[in-house]
């Protein structure tokens, strides 16, 4: 797909970087991880039109989960340190360009790319006074303005799991992201339990690298029996484990899909070739930025493959931009945008509106998103 060329060239005139730690209502429990809050920078990037007569200030959220992410907080704020002054002042006249610089500050860190990336499209977007889905390349009827998101239940003792699920049930959540990986009786429980408080839910099952082939399928056949209605198993296997993914494509009767054996491109068309996954998901922080999430998204769907738009332990920031990314591609298959809704407090505005589940863009330029408070902005 070829890339849209932006409306005019822009000089990247300012660039800042702070910690961005917002807690959680309660941990966030993976089969690799544990998080209390937000482990982020906020990136905020000013650019102007080259004649000077339009400018605007965006904004982007470089989000890690180590070790789903080999970067942390700590990290992420050094390479920005370091990556912004060979940024500020540079001419932009398209998207290859942005690729081209970005590249070259950020060699061996997608997360703090990602923030960057975002921040000055967001800026680019508002100059333009188009909004972000549309200047990535989405095209006017196609863009998906409503989007409906699943709700993760992070691992957590059985009760706590079952409770969770019964509230936001009565929310309108309808479709439940389930942890799993850590011990596959306690999963098996946990996904019964589930099961028996909301038999009207459906189940999006994710391992994290957790399993072992034989396990994923013990799992899924456990689910089965019980009657519960499993959409899709996320990354079932290790991410270089791409003959075990194929066997539980195979074999488990659901869409596979692969998270984190899709970080590029190149990763995508060795998953399709090896047929290890059914679906994507995608993250922006996991390649980089928008533009490289839009292009994987653009070519899993030319490849006949199942869309996921995720992301991280994310505020309503990074959520809203890998929610336009999911707009752009007309829609996709599976939305897993929902952290910003376990989070005790987030410190923006805008973005998109919602009401339970049901996620709709706000139509103002680029992500027409606003910082409420800074005051959640603290050292990590």
């Amino acid at each position: 797909m070829p890339q849209p060329r932006p409306p005019f060239a822009v000089v990247v005139r300012a660039m800042t970087w702070e910690p961005l730690s917002v807690p959680l209502l309660e941990p966030f429990v993976i089969a690799s991880a544990r998080v209390d809050g937000t482990r982020a920078a906020l990136v905020s990037a000013t650019v102007l039109e080259s004649s000077g007569a339009r400018r605007g200030t965006g904004l982007g959220e470089a989000a890690t989960l180590v070790p789903v992410t080999r970067e942390d907080q700590p990290e992420v704020l050094r390479v920005l340190a370091a990556a912004v002054p060979l940024l500020e002042g540079a001419t932009l006249a398209s998207f290859a360009e942005l690729t081209t610089l970005l590249d070259g500050a950020f060699k061996t860190s997608p997360v703090a790319r990602a923030a960057a990336e975002c921040a000055i499209l967001d800026g680019w977007a508002r100059a333009a006074n188009v909004g972000f889905a549309r200047f990535l390349g989405g095209s006017g009827a196609s863009l998906a303005r409503e989007l409906v998101t699943d709700i993760t239940l992070p691992i957590a003792p059985l009760a706590r799991m079952v409770a969770n699920a019964v509230a936001y049930r009565a929310l309108g959540f309808t479709a439940f992201k389930i942890k799993v990986g850590k011990h596959v009786d306690d999963d098996v429980r946990a996904l019964l339990g589930i099961h028996a408080a909301v038999p009207d839910a459906t189940f999006r099952i994710d391992a994290n690298e957790g399993f072992s082939a034989d396990t994923a399928l013990a799992l899924l056949g456990a689910a089965r029996d019980a009657g519960a209605v499993v959409e899709c198993f996320e990354q079932p296997c290790a991410r270089g484990d791409l003959d075990g993914m194929a066997r539980v494509t195979a074999e488990g009767g659901v869409c596979v899909v692969a998270d984190e054996s899709v970080r590029t491109l190149a990763e995508l068309e060795a998953v399709a070739a090896a047929r290890a996954a059914s679906g994507v998901n995608l993250k922006l922080v996991k390649s980089g930025g928008p533009l490289a999430a839009f292009a994987i998204g653009a070519r899993a769907k030319a490849l006949g493959m199942r869309v996921m738009v995720g992301g991280m332990v994310e505020t309503r920031l990074g959520m809203g931009a890998m929610a336009h990314v999911a707009s752009a591609l007309g829609g996709v298959d599976f939305v897993d945008l929902d952290t910003a809704f376990l989070l005790a407090d987030d410190p923006f505005d805008g973005i998109y509106s919602s009401d339970g589940p049901r996620l709709t863009l706000a139509t103002g330029h680029g992500l027409d998103v606003r910082v409420r408070s800074r005051e959640l902005a603290k050292d990590g």
